[in-house]
């Protein structure tokens, strides 16, 4: 118990200052090469390392001096090697907030800025679609009904998957913490019987999700090119995709709030 005091009183602020940072760029560096060849890399030095060290110790000279060697000049065949890696990571560390003084992009940001990108070219070209983006009520029973992807979300997929004659076109995309969770799901149709007749079943549909779930129901008519949005069983159209981006990004910054962007009022 001596000891540990002892040892626990010696330690420092700058000590622990300097643990702190030399764990930092540790974790950082390995984050930066984390699912590249760089990652196998490494695995293979550590064990190196500790064969290296086995054979000192098991007095297996001949290995050692070979292993020890190889480690020597090792690091020279790596930076050869791996030199477009050690670019690619140089290049992350100076795109950091901290150096351009640059804005970093959430993973939300990223799904609402790919997902309107995909809503103006469905509008541009007309094509039908029909998104839903989970909110607090869960909608496992409704994706449940289409196909499960699980897939992360980018403008191009968004857009193959309403594309007239695929499988999944003429369903529901349900979104659920930025990833895309489900598509070519099933919905249920609104029985508001002051709906317009004008309006097709994407709109009844999205309307009628909205009804039994706080979810928000984003729809492209494939006769108009017109963008709708539906929640709490009211449907607001015409909306531009700069006024989708707004909504979803104000929604965003208040999310902890409980009465949110959508109170009902604002869709009557």
């Amino acid at each position: 118990m001596d000891f540990l005091k002892d040892f626990l009183t010696s330690i420092s602020i700058r000590d622990v200052l300097d643990i702190a940072i030399v764990t930092f760029v540790i974790y950082k560096s390995f984050m930066l090469i984390k699912d590249t060849r760089a990652e196998q890399l490494l695995k293979g030095v550590l064990i190196l390392l500790i064969v290296t060290q086995l054979s000192r110790i098991l007095h297996l000279y001949t290995i050692y001096w070979i292993l020890e060697k190889i480690m020597n000049y090792g690091v020279f065949v790596i930076f050869i090697v791996f030199q477009d890696e050690l670019r690619k990571g140089l290049e992350r560390i100076g795109r950091t907030k901290f150096f351009s003084g640059e804005k970093n992009i959430t993973k939300e940001e990223h799904t609402i800025n790919q997902l309107c990108e995909a809503l103006e070219e469905l509008s541009d070209q007309k094509t039908g679609a029909l998104i839903i983006i989970e909110r607090e009520t869960g909608l496992n029973e409704i994706a449940a009904t289409g196909v499960i992807l699980d897939s992360e979300i980018s403008t191009g997929l968004l857009i193959n998957i309403f594309i007239p004659n695929t499988p999944l076109h003429d369903g529901a995309m349900i979104i659920k913490n930025n990833r895309i969770k489900a598509a070519g799901c099933f919905l249920p149709l609104s029985d508001d019987y002051t709906i317009k007749k004008t309006l097709g079943t994407r709109h009844r549909a999205a309307i009628g999700i909205s009804e039994k779930s706080d979810c928000y129901s984003i729809v492209v008519s494939e006769e108009t090119g017109t963008i709708s949005m539906a929640f709490g069983g009211k449907l607001k159209r015409p909306l531009t995709v700069e006024e989708i981006k707004i909504i979803l990004l104000k929604d965003l910054k208040e999310d902890n709030k409980k009465e949110g962007i959508f109170p009902l009022r604002r869709w009557k």
